[in-house]
């Protein structure tokens, strides 16, 4: 059984924009199974619902799931619409896959943070990624300004205090050890604001670059900047599996 609210399945039977489906409503020119429906929020089962709009039956259709690996460049911010007019990543993906799809990022990446971004219409998925109990692993590879040695990744293990509480990396790998420079790969189970650079700045390490590679079981490998693909099933069969989503 798939309930959905009437201007969602409104809007992707080609009727109109979800807002002009939500006038529609109030307006009193939809029936659900015969009666006026023009009261929010009205929900709908695909399967046994009879939904009318002025009259015409309208042919109601499942949610097609659709899931999109895209490699943020800096600069872009993580949403879907942003206040201040700046450049957003669904301004990245073809107009006519905006369009049809209403797509939303998987957690956040900073604007001056580069990498993997997941994004997708599946919201229980999306929920559970993002749910702390879930412990889903994000690694990043930063470039920093100084030199590393042991003790950083026993501090950055153990845990560090920040303004919002204690903040532990699950993993902290050398990659390259220099006197100006050195990189770092880190991977992360919980998701505290900007928690990568916090923490290094407490570690007095200023970061140059910080991308994200990897989202649990997908690699950002083979995805150029500000360039995406989708993802196949048995990638998302995997994410699905890892937070109990069958």
């Amino acid at each position: 059984m798939t309930i959905e609210r009437l201007q969602k399945v409104l809007a992707r039977a080609g009727i109109g924009s979800r807002r002009a489906c939500e006038k529609m409503i109030t307006e009193g020119r939809v029936t659900v199974n015969g009666i006026v429906k023009d009261t929010m929020p009205v929900m709908v089962n695909l399967q046994t619902d009879r939904v009318e709009v002025d009259g015409q039956r309208i042919k109601l259709a499942p949610l097609e799931e659709i899931y999109v690996l895209l490699n943020k460049p800096k600069g872009i911010v993580c949403t879907v619409k942003d206040e201040l007019g700046r450049k957003n990543i669904l301004s990245l993906l073809p107009a006519k896959l905006i369009n049809k799809y209403r797509l939303f990022p998987v957690g956040r990446l900073d604007k001056d943070s580069q990498g993997l971004v997941l994004l997708t219409n599946d919201g229980e998925l999306t929920k559970r990624l993002t749910h702390p109990r879930h412990k889903v692993p994000r690694t990043y590879r930063v470039t920093v300004r100084g030199s590393v040695d042991g003790k950083l990744v026993d501090k950055m293990t153990r845990g560090i205090w920040l303004s919002d509480g204690k903040a532990r990396a699950l993993r902290v790998k050398i990659i390259r050890r220099g006197q100006t420079n050195s990189v770092l790969e880190i991977t992360l189970t919980e998701g505290k604001n900007r928690q990568i650079r916090r923490m290094l700045a407490d570690c007095k390490l200023p970061v140059k670059k910080l991308e994200r590679i990897a989202l649990g079981p997908l690699q950002l490998k083979g995805v150029g900047e500000g360039k995406f693909r989708f993802l196949d099933k048995s990638e998302v069969k995997k994410l699905k599996a890892m937070v109990n989503l069958q």
